[in-house]
């Protein structure tokens, strides 16, 4: 837990750095990128995959990478696999599509997150 929550601090302290760094306070950021343990702390809502039976039988195991965007309103959009078995990947776009997370605030405004989500299948 401690962890957690000193990737957490991490992540927020690196954000609040490249913040003031912008040279127009007002200039609102497009998109940020957060680490996935920024992100967990955001998390309010999570549908675990299931294990895909094609997989359980072939004994197809590992892990899934995926990139997604958390919108101003903590839902996923743009979500894309980077890394896993194709069948372990659609399992996994299946469950996080259905994800919601608190906005990410920054300045007082909730902003658009890049962020990536790493799904394990091990049996």
């Amino acid at each position: 837990m401690a962890k957690r929550q000193f990737l957490i601090l991490v992540g927020l302290l690196g954000l609040l750095a490249s913040a003031q760094a912008q040279t127009d306070p007002t200039e609102r950021p497009k998109k940020l990128r957060i680490s996935s343990g920024v992100a967990e702390g955001l998390k309010t809502y999570t549908v675990n995959p299931k294990y895909p039976k094609e997989a359980r039988e072939k004994g197809i195991q590992g892990d899934v990478i995926l990139q997604a965007t958390i919108d101003t309103k903590g839902n996923i959009t743009n979500l894309n696999a980077v890394q896993g078995d194709p069948i372990l990947v659609e399992a996994s776009i299946e469950a996080v599509k259905q994800w919601r997370y608190k906005p990410y605030v920054l300045n007082g405004e909730p902003v658009e997150v890049e962020t990536t989500i790493k799904i394990q299948f091990h049996m």
